[in-house]
Formats: structure tokens, C-alpha cells, sequence
């Protein structure tokens, strides 16, 4: 197993568009090549998106682009996710969320879920409009999609 980190900065009007956020449904037998074609086409704007998934662990189907870097280790990869927070921190909406002792746990805590094989996801309020979303998703195999194929895979 290994991690890859995960951001988004941006509109936080961008980040409440679900249906964008959304893997498109498979269209239902029976299926014609219209519905297959038209399919196809949502799911390749949904894999070219730089917003972060509704489910975590669908960010192995976006482009390996998206990728801020990857981890074998979980310690690692909650050490990035703290250098994220504490970067980002000065600018929370929330001064509750910005407390280095809230962060210092949130790192633990993501540290013990990697360790499990769980993903870790994060949202923040930055200023009135910005939203930052981080996470971390464990792969080959990711736990709740076990299936996914790692995007690191040529």
C-alpha cells in the first residue's frame, strides 16, 4: 500500500457544485451507444476535474496530475498533511479550526487511519469565498474501492 496527497484551493461556489463533485451513474440496460457515448463523456469530464471528489477515494480516477506527492509510510504522509495545515492555517475562516493543538491532532489522527488503510479528507473555510479541501488516499488497494487501479499505473 501507498498514499497519494491530494489539494484544491478554490471557490468554495465551484466547490458546492455536488453534481460536478459526482461520478456519473452507468446508464441502465438496455443501453444504447447514445447512452454509452454520453456516458463516456461525463465520466472523462469528471476524471479531467481538478474539484475533489464526493468520495475520497475517487481521486484515483482523476488525472495523475493531480498528485501533490505520494508516500509509502503513513507518518509521511500525515507529515504533509501537517505542512499543509500550518501553511493554510493563518488564513481559516474559523479560529477554532486554526488551533495548532486541533491541528497537531488531526495529523494524529490521520496518521492512525493511513495506518489502517482508511483515507483522510480535510475541508476548510478560507476567508468568505475560498474553500481548501486536502486528503490523503490509500492505494493498491485503497480500501473502499479495492478495485481502482492505481493512477501511478501505466
Amino acid at each position: 500500500m501507498h498514499i497519494h496527497a491530494y489539494s484544491w484551493l478554490g471557490e468554495k461556489e465551484l466547490f458546492d457544485r455536488e453534481a460536478r463533485r459526482r461520478l456519473p451513474d452507468r446508464p441502465r440496460p438496455p443501453v444504447t451507444a447514445e447512452d454509452e457515448e454520453h456516458y463516456r463523456t461525463l465520466l472523462e469530464t469528471f476524471r479531467r476535474s481538478e474539484l475533489p471528489p464526493l468520495e475520497t477515494s475517487l481521486w484515483l480516477l482523476k488525472s495523475r496530475t493531480l498528485i501533490r506527492a505520494t508516500f509509502e509510510e503513513p507518518k509521511d504522509a500525515a507529515a504533509w498533511l501537517g505542512r499543509e495545515l500550518t501553511e493554510h492555517a493563518p488564513g481559516f475562516l474559523s479560529h477554532q479550526e486554526a488551533d495548532t493543538a486541533r491541528l497537531a491532532r488531526l495529523v494524529t489522527t490521520a496518521t492512525a487511519r493511513l495506518t489502517h488503510g482508511t483515507d483522510v479528507s480535510f475541508g476548510f473555510y478560507l476567508g468568505r469565498t475560498s474553500f481548501l479541501s486536502l486528503a490523503l488516499v490509500t492505494c493498491t488497494p485503497n480500501h473502499w474501492l479495492p478495485d481502482l487501479s492505481c493512477p501511478l499505473t501505466p
